[in-house]
């Protein structure tokens, strides 16, 4: 099988309820985040009826938040991608050669979407407790990604376990504030380091901050993967358009995340050719009077200035209390060819 996530970094824009109940508004967004360089779509597979009961005794209605005053089967009922659109959804990814998956919340939404020959599964920090749904998922083989929002170490610890011993071999784990959107100091990004070392997998971000900046620090620390909601340009209305990039802002988020990992990705200690050419600027060591042939250097006719005309100030040390093979005029540099003739040694 061919790695779902074969990129660093690897982007995943996500459509969630952005679409507005339109499925060319849906189609619309895999078209932007294929134009601003995502790696991958992402969707959500639910019907109101597998995510809570439909019981007006049992008043499941939000107090607080971005979605306060929200009856629960409503919200979701209006936030819910049909799953008639799934099928024309993922055959438009293909076509524009963008990778598209999506989340399960149930067992059948599972069941649906392998039929549908899903390439991965992403398991909501939301369902992170519901053991039996990534059992489930686990078991088709695919890749699997965890978001860890809200779960405490120990139940990361029960889950990933669980993932593994039911098949799962490409596991990634999403550190994640479940906080929308979330506030810089809910983040402690000390666990991207934490999860990678204690759990060996790919360690990614699911991103509900304002902005580019957590997912920089994030690749810094070891992240490799970004889910991020998305949004048209001039959006007006979306359940998650608080926490969502809007158009050209998914370029830039794309875009910071690539020239940041430039800054990291090569381990090796090197200068460019343009920061070289400014060795010139360095110091080179200067006769600072008129010194004959036989004379002594020291540091009453030597020192170094700028720029680099001549022996590098790095041999200034070597110089002093050697006497001069040839004569020198006053405030010109000494060639880098007099070591070699005082020791015979060459100068680079």
């Amino acid at each position: 099988m061919i790695n779902f996530i074969d990129k660093i970094p690897f982007i995943i824009a996500e459509i969630s309820a952005n679409h507005n109940g339109s499925l060319n508004h849906a189609i619309k967004l895999i078209n932007m985040a294929k134009n601003f360089g995502a790696n991958a779509i992402k969707l959500q597979t639910y019907t109101p009826d597998m995510m809570t009961l439909k019981d007006n005794k049992i008043k499941f209605k939000i107090s607080k938040g971005l979605w306060k005053g929200y009856n629960l089967w409503d919200l979701y009922n209006l936030g819910q991608t049909p799953q008639e659109w799934h099928k024309i959804l993922f055959k438009h990814a293909h076509k524009r050669k963008i990778k598209i998956f999506s989340t399960p919340f149930s067992e059948e939404a599972v069941k649906f979407l392998d039929r549908l020959n899903c390439q991965a599964f992403k398991i909501s920090s939301f369902e992170m407790n519901d053991y039996n749904l990534i059992k489930v998922a686990a078991k088709t083989k695919k890749p699997l990604i965890l978001s860890t929002g809200l779960s405490s170490m120990d139940e990361i610890e029960k889950a990933v376990s669980i993932a593994r011993s039911n098949g799962c071999r490409d596991l990634t784990l999403l550190y994640c504030v479940s906080n929308y959107p979330s506030k810089f100091s809910e983040f402690n990004l000390n666990y991207i380091k934490e999860f990678k070392k204690k759990f060996k997998c790919r360690v990614g971000l699911s991103d509900h901050s304002i902005g580019s900046e957590i997912a920089n620090y994030s690749l810094i620390s070891g992240a490799t993967v970004f889910e991020k909601h998305i949004a048209l340009q001039n959006q007006k209305k979306g359940l998650d358009l608080n926490f969502s990039l809007r158009g050209k802002e998914l370029g830039a988020y794309v875009r910071n995340l690539h020239e940041t990992y430039k800054l990291i990705e090569n381990k090796k200690f090197i200068r460019s050719k343009s920061e070289l050419s400014n060795k010139i600027f360095r110091r080179s060591v200067y006769a600072i009077k008129k010194i004959k042939r036989g004379e002594v250097f020291s540091k009453n006719n030597i020192r170094t200035f700028r720029p680099a005309k001549g022996i590098s100030a790095a041999y200034y040390l070597n110089l002093i209390n050697k006497k001069s093979p040839i004569n020198l005029k006053k405030n010109y540099p000494l060639p880098k060819t007099i070591l070699r003739k005082i020791s015979n040694r060459k100068i680079k």
